[in-house]
């Protein structure tokens, strides 16, 4: 069968990328033609685009880039109708995933969502539209399903969150071997997650290294994103006690003592390598005026969201300081702090569910296929 996949971001292809694999198990004559990355592209299938070109960050950014994200639109749905798939696969990326989704259900093709927009933290009225234009809607985090189900009345399939399946699968390189082949010291390591979209990663790096001389008995470790290249973050190295490793997370994360990370999956990813963090996040001016008036959570990381409570320290806007961060910084390296954020991750990953969400997506995508 013909399977035709868009992710638009980093976390996407990641999961686009367990679910490929998946299909291709669950279905041996299966051809993949995708939207995502370079996870993607290693599984197999084809590669259309990017999503390095696809990610605009904020409410002003999309506005300014307007012309290039509807150039895209169109473009898109073209492609999809010389493929001619059996069914299209969206994960995530809603504000494109539900313009094609839209058109896709009128041309008659099956629309399958695989880790839904997240309406329930804003534009809760897209519910309509979900309704009206996906046929199936795979939901990863446990409070979704009755939300979905119980408040809106669509059923959906909850089928646990992937990251425990990429976490969980991936080949691992700790201590020694780890720091020698990426030219570290013996330091306790402080990983710095910084995002994955330039403007994103420029806002945040230089207020998060703004603490380093305060530890200067930790080395600061920055996860390099593997849709940016190297030469772009070179003007924050400039601190002997700062590193750079490229498209490495997960093995940094097996390695870290702390953590600040910027809002989004990396905060969960984090929770799940039993690494206490601090979330930071600062946008522009414009961006945060608006989202604070349309968002209403008490949290904007995962980890809280999914505890109903601050396991972890949020700094949002004009808390995002360097103050703040060391106070924070200091308290996650503090043993007895560190005890208590660790007993709350292991609460968070039960919550989750256990390893295959990958695995149940395709085989009731097959099934409804079939």
């Amino acid at each position: 069968m013909k399977y035709y996949i868009i992710a638009g971001e980093a976390s996407g292809d990641l999961h686009g990328s367990n679910l490929m694999k998946a299909l291709y198990k669950e279905d041996t004559t299966a051809n993949i033609r995708f939207w995502g990355g370079d996870l993607m592209q290693k599984v197999g299938g084809t590669l259309v685009k990017h999503y390095r070109d696809l990610s605009f960050m904020g409410f002003l950014e999309v506005v300014l880039n307007l012309k290039t994200i509807l150039n895209n639109i169109t473009f898109c749905k073209s492609d999809i109708e010389k493929f001619q798939p059996d069914v299209i696969i969206f994960i995530d990326y809603p504000g494109f995933n539900m313009r094609i989704a839209k058109w896709a259900k009128h041309k008659g093709i099956k629309t399958h969502y695989y880790i839904a927009p997240q309406i329930w933290a804003w534009k809760e009225n897209r519910i309509a539209a979900i309704k009206r234009d996906f046929d199936k809607l795979f939901v990863i985090l446990p409070f979704e399903k009755d939300f979905f189900e119980k408040k809106h009345h669509f059923p959906v399939e909850f089928v646990g969150h992937p990251l425990i399946d990429a976490i969980h699968n991936r080949e691992r390189k700790d201590g020694i071997p780890f720091r020698k082949e990426n030219n570290l010291d013996e330091k306790p390591i402080i990983a710095i997650l910084p995002g994955s979209r330039k403007q994103e990663i420029a806002k945040m790096l230089s207020i998060m290294l703004s603490v380093v001389d305060d530890f200067s008995d930790y080395q600061f470790v920055i996860a390099g994103a593997p849709s940016q290249d190297y030469s772009f973050y070179e003007q924050f190295l400039t601190n002997k006690n700062v590193k750079f490793i490229a498209d490495k997370t997960y093995d940094l994360l097996s390695n870290a003592t702390a953590a600040l990370v910027t809002s989004g999956t990396a905060t969960l990813e984090t929770a799940l390598f039993k690494v206490p963090e601090v979330v930071c996040y600062k946008g522009s001016w414009a961006s945060y005026q608006i989202a604070k008036r349309v968002i209403t959570l008490k949290y904007i990381s995962l980890v809280n969201l999914i505890m109903d409570s601050q396991v972890v320290t949020e700094l949002i806007q004009d808390d995002c300081n360097s103050k703040r961060i060391k106070e924070e910084l200091l308290k996650i390296l503090d043993a007895n702090h560190r005890k208590e954020i660790l007993s709350n991750y292991e609460v968070l990953e039960n919550k989750l569910g256990g390893i295959g969400a990958s695995e149940k997506t395709a085989k009731l995508i097959v099934k409804e296929l079939r």
